[in-house]
Order: C-alpha cells, then sequence, then structure tokens
C-alpha cells in the first residue's frame, strides 16, 4: 500500500498539478493539506474522474484537508481534535481504509512567535498528542501524516541557524513533536535515511527550490503496529520544480 502526503497549497488553483502528480505515482491513498476552500468548492467530480474517492474538510480560503483513495472504500473516523469547541479551524480528519487508520493534519504554522498564534500552534499540538494516545491505545496500525509544520532537528533545515526564533523550530515547538513521537510513534522518513538530508519544502523565494534550500516539515508517524512493515519512503521533490506547483513537494511511504 503506498499512502503519499501533499500540502497542495490550493487545491483548485494547483489541481492540474495535483491530477499530473496522481496520475503519474498513483498512491493507493493521498492525504491533502492547505485546500484553501470551502467545502462546496472541493473539486470532487475531477478527484473522481481521476479515480479516487475522497473526504475532506474545508475552509474559505484557509486551512483545509481530505483524504483520497484509490478504488478503496473511506469510512471518516472523525474530523477536527477535542479538546476546544471554539476551534473552528479545518485541520485534522481521519478515516479507515483498508483496515489502515489514516489521519491527515496541517499542524498551526505558529508565526510570528511569540504570541497568540504560537500559543494556539503549541495548544492544538496537545490536544493532537492526546489523541494519538487514544489511537495507540486501540493498537491499531495508523498512519498520522501531513504537514506539521515543524522542523524536527537541525537535519532538517538547510542553514538551521536562520530558523532559531521562527514557530516552525522553536525549541518549545520541537519538544512537542518529539514529546509526541515519544509516546511511541515512528517517523517513517528518519527509520529508512536516519542520517540523510531530505527536504519536503522549498520557499517560492531566493531560488529555493534550485539552491535546494529546503525544510523538511512533512511527516509520517506510524504506530508499532506498521513500523516493521514500512518497505519504502520518499519525496517527489520534482513536482516541485513543475509550473504553479506547490511549495511543498509530495512525500510517500509503502507498507506491507
Amino acid at each position: 500500500m503506498k499512502i503519499a502526503t501533499y500540502n497542495v497549497n490550493g487545491v483548485n488553483g494547483r489541481l492540474p498539478v495535483l491530477l499530473r502528480w496522481l496520475e503519474e505515482t498513483q498512491p493507493d491513498i493521498a492525504c491533502l493539506q492547505e485546500l484553501k476552500a470551502p467545502n462546496e468548492k472541493f473539486p470532487i467530480e475531477a478527484i473522481n474522474a481521476a479515480g479516487y474517492n475522497a473526504i475532506w474538510h474545508g475552509q474559505k480560503s484557509w486551512n483545509g484537508v481530505a483524504i483520497l483513495a484509490k478504488n478503496k472504500e473511506i469510512k471518516e473516523l472523525r474530523r477536527g481534535l477535542a479538546g476546544d469547541d471554539e476551534d473552528l479551524q479545518s485541520r485534522y480528519i481521519e478515516a479507515i481504509i483498508d483496515g489502515v487508520v489514516v489521519a491527515c493534519l496541517y499542524l498551526p504554522n505558529g508565526n510570528p512567535a511569540p504570541g497568540p498564534k504560537l500559543d494556539y500552534k503549541l495548544a492544538w499540538f496537545e490536544r493532537l498528542t492526546a489523541h494519538a494516545a487514544t489511537l495507540l491505545e486501540r493498537n491499531l496500525p495508523v498512519v498520522i501524516c501531513g504537514d506539521y509544520n515543524v522542523i524536527p532537528t537541525e537535519l532538517d533545515a538547510y542553514k538551521p541557524e536562520r530558523w532559531d526564533d521562527d514557530a516552525l523550530f522553536r525549541p518549545e515547538v520541537r519538544a512537542a513533536y518529539h514529546n509526541l513521537v515519544a509516546q511511541g510513534w515512528t517517523d517513517a522518513i528518519r527509520k529508512l535515511y536516519p542520517t540523510e538530508t531530505i527536504y519536503t519544502f522549498w520557499d517560492y523565494f531566493r531560488n529555493a527550490y534550485g539552491r535546494d534550500a529546503g525544510l523538511r516539515i512533512d511527516h509520517f508517524l506510524l504506530s508499532p503496529l506498521l513500523q516493521d512493515r514500512l518497505v519504502a519512503a520518499g519525496v517527489d521533490r520534482n513536482v516541485r520544480g513543475w509550473e504553479k506547483t506547490s511549495d511543498h513537494g509530495p512525500v510517500w511511504i509503502e507498507i506491507k
């Protein structure tokens, strides 16, 4: 089973890129973030025509997450995280597909930091961590993937010293990520490539993609039942070089 995650940075504006990538790579499951579209504007007809079923949790102009599955039934389990009834941002959706629980998330950016946006990010992280613990308790195969907006270590950033004060790399944010992983999750990319420089995001400015001045902020966390079934992982970094593309590259894993 091939599972991918892709921050599309606007599902309608980047629809030709998304459809081309789906056609060329044929993931069994694709988790999308930053749809930037309300529910009624999600391009379900085009997605269906490409051979995929979908569930989505949209929001006008901002955020939004979706799970696509090729020729597979998607049973939605949850949208949104418990713990804050006033949080209306569309950042989390969860489903079960072929016996695997797949969670798709778009974690808050948190900038400028410090400030209320960082506070929201850390509070959202706490809610995610609490929910992730309940998923582990069920002893099911679980994948939590998406744009975490976290640079876990210095290895995951080009010139990490430039990111010291950024909400993606602040100590409390990295600590929140490592606290989540420490519950018993496996970072799929680092399991297979513990010391390699791998990026998933390249800014639009200063020729970041051409210089390979990137960040690794899109992650797959696997529950114990899946960590030994991981057989491959990678980044479709060439997609970042396509015309009118997202500033993220799709990331994928294969599990047996």
